[in-house]
């Protein structure tokens, strides 16, 4: 069994069809079906259980294929790992964010990494926290921006920059003119949060717990954009990351919090056994603000 074989193998258990995995593999249709029969012959084990509409893994199926995938990331890192040597700037390099973060902080952050490394192949991916922790254990991404805090011995976890939270009412709401608010005086309403999922729902929990502030049990925005909708049409007030502010806006009121004000900190976090901490310093570089002199 060669590589490009367990590469159909991992393409069919992925996407649960042969000619979508043929497609994404570039070969025909009936070329991967009879490299499947040939390698479940040759292993004399049924791997795959299919008909006209379903394919389905065997138990046996699972634990080959889950070596092959394996195998197939080893390969996949000992590439990267001699591009590396040749270049420590050139190569792929998979940076991921969640996604109250990247929509704001990667636009600005990309020129300036092509600027620096030119030869990089940076692939950006935004998701959420746990499945970003989880692509980073498997090897799937390098490096990932995420909110602290974050637990894992096999990580490194270098700190960056603090994020303050400010409060956005739209102008008609009664807080529209306060200067400056205490979170405190926040007990008295109920805020709009995010869906589950999102870390910035957890910080902005936190914080009500903290100060026994309710929520908005009656809508959860699936995005930071529904969030800053919601409040522009007056209907109800909301915690905004400072990074996600847009000053230029005449319908959204932003109240800075009273010392201490809440705030997130964002980090970069990769493997221990990294071989790209330099391109991970230089994003580390980039991204922590710089210090007045």
């Amino acid at each position: 069994m060669n590589l490009r074989e367990m590469s159909y193998l991992v393409a069919v258990a992925d996407l649960r069809n042969f000619t979508k995995a043929a497609e994404h593999c570039h070969v025909s249709q009936p070329t991967l079906s009879a490299q499947i029969k040939k390698m479940e012959a040759l292993l004399d084990v049924k791997i795959f259980e299919r008909d006209n509409k379903h394919v389905m893994i065997t138990e046996e199926g699972k634990d080959i294929i889950q070596s092959a995938e394996k195998i197939l990331q080893e390969v996949a890192r000992i590439e990267e790992i001699a591009e590396h040597a040749r270049n420590p700037f050139s190569g792929k390099f998979r940076l991921g964010a969640f996604p109250t973060l990247a929509t704001y902080i990667f636009p600005d952050m990309v020129p300036k990494i092509k600027e620096l490394m030119p030869e990089l192949h940076l692939i950006l991916i935004e998701d959420k926290t746990a499945e970003l922790l989880e692509r980073l254990h498997k090897g799937e991404i390098d490096a990932a921006l995420l909110a602290l805090p974050v637990l894992g011995e096999s990580l490194e976890i270098k700190a960056l920059f603090d994020d303050n939270f400010f409060l956005a009412v739209s102008p008609t709401h009664p807080l529209a003119n306060t200067a400056e608010i205490d979170v405190d005086t926040l007990a008295a309403y109920r805020l709009l949060l995010l869906e589950e999922g999102h870390c910035l729902r957890d910080h902005a929990l936190e914080v009500c717990h903290q100060h026994n502030i309710g929520e908005e049990q009656d809508f959860r925005a699936t995005s930071l954009e529904t969030l800053r909708q919601m409040v522009k049409a007056g209907t109800g007030i909301t915690m905004m990351p400072e990074i996600a502010m847009n000053h230029n806006e005449t319908d959204i009121q932003y109240i800075p919090f009273s010392k201490p004000e809440p705030y997130r900190t964002i980090a970069i976090v990769y493997r221990k056994t990294s071989t790209k901490k330099e391109i991970v310093k230089h994003i580390e570089n980039i991204l922590k603000p710089q210090e007045k002199t």
